[in-house]
């Protein structure tokens, strides 16, 4: 196993293959560096280095009980070391990659995607009435407390995947393993991560990004929903690009891989 350990003592697993130019994969709460498979084979076949970590306390990290916050997270990217690399973020990962980026620099970083991303702020607050209630963070926390296994499947076969929409047909194969995944992780590193998504402010971060960004976000995303996440991310960066996907739900990269992993591509080649 490739791991490296941070000055707090905990050990991030991380795959990195091939070579070329670095695409860097942060993944989702309560996933794993797995979730980017696709992503990972697709662009390792067209001649690129691609690295994927397990998030602190996620997958096969370790699970300690202190740092699950944005800091930490950004901090344990920071540590990875890479030169000209292009950032890819998935939804918490996105929120991931941008304070990465506002907080250690951009000397270190081509490009970034962030999609189905937690940025500018899940929350409602005074500043962002679009949000959702702070109760709906809280009932996620309770759900994982009385019974992570079953919150996990259920998330994974209904609103992550847009499996609870009409006329979807389900992926048995994907629903377990989203749920494999998040069980792998720890549940304080999991349950500490939902305030970490919901209530970080990304604004000022965002604000601060001069490399070009793509933001991608399905219309149709019931895990973070549209209208306050993409396009007000896309407005606050001064180099960033929105791109819709019609119907398409949060968890897009794996169910409508083909179309992702062809805009992204042509992103990073742009």
């Amino acid at each position: 196993m490739s791991t490296i350990t941070t000055k707090d003592g905990t050990e991030i697993f991380y795959k990195d293959w091939g070579s070329g130019q670095p695409i860097v994969f942060s993944h989702g709460w309560p996933l794993s560096a797995d979730d980017w498979d696709t992503q990972m084979l697709f662009f390792l076949n067209h001649g690129f280095r691609v690295i994927a970590h397990d998030r602190r306390g996620h997958g096969r990290s370790s699970q300690g009980g202190i740092g699950h916050d944005m800091d930490h997270y950004a901090d344990d990217l920071a540590a990875l070391e890479l030169k000209n690399a292009v950032h890819v973020g998935h939804s918490t990962g996105g929120g991931e990659v941008v304070h990465y980026i506002a907080r250690h620099g951009e000397s270190r970083v081509a490009k970034a995607a962030i999609l189905s991303a937690v940025p500018p702020l899940m929350v409602r607050t005074a500043a962002n009435p679009g949000g959702l209630p702070k109760e709906v963070f809280d009932g996620l926390q309770a759900q994982l407390a009385a019974n992570r296994s079953q919150f996990y499947q259920d998330l994974a076969s209904g609103p992550f995947y847009g499996y609870n929409r009409p006329g979807a047909k389900p992926s048995e194969a994907v629903i377990q393993n989203w749920w494999r995944q998040g069980m792998m992780g720890g549940a304080k590193a999991h349950y500490d991560g939902i305030v970490a998504f919901s209530e970080t402010d990304f604004t000022e971060d965002l604000k601060k990004i001069t490399v070009p960004v793509l933001v991608m976000h399905g219309d149709d995303d019931q895990i973070v929903p549209y209208a306050d996440s993409g396009p007000l991310s896309a407005k606050l960066l001064k180099n960033g690009t929105l791109k819709t996907y019609k119907g398409f739900p949060h968890g897009m990269p794996t169910t409508e891989a083909a179309t992702i992993n062809a805009d992204l591509l042509a992103f990073i080649k742009g």
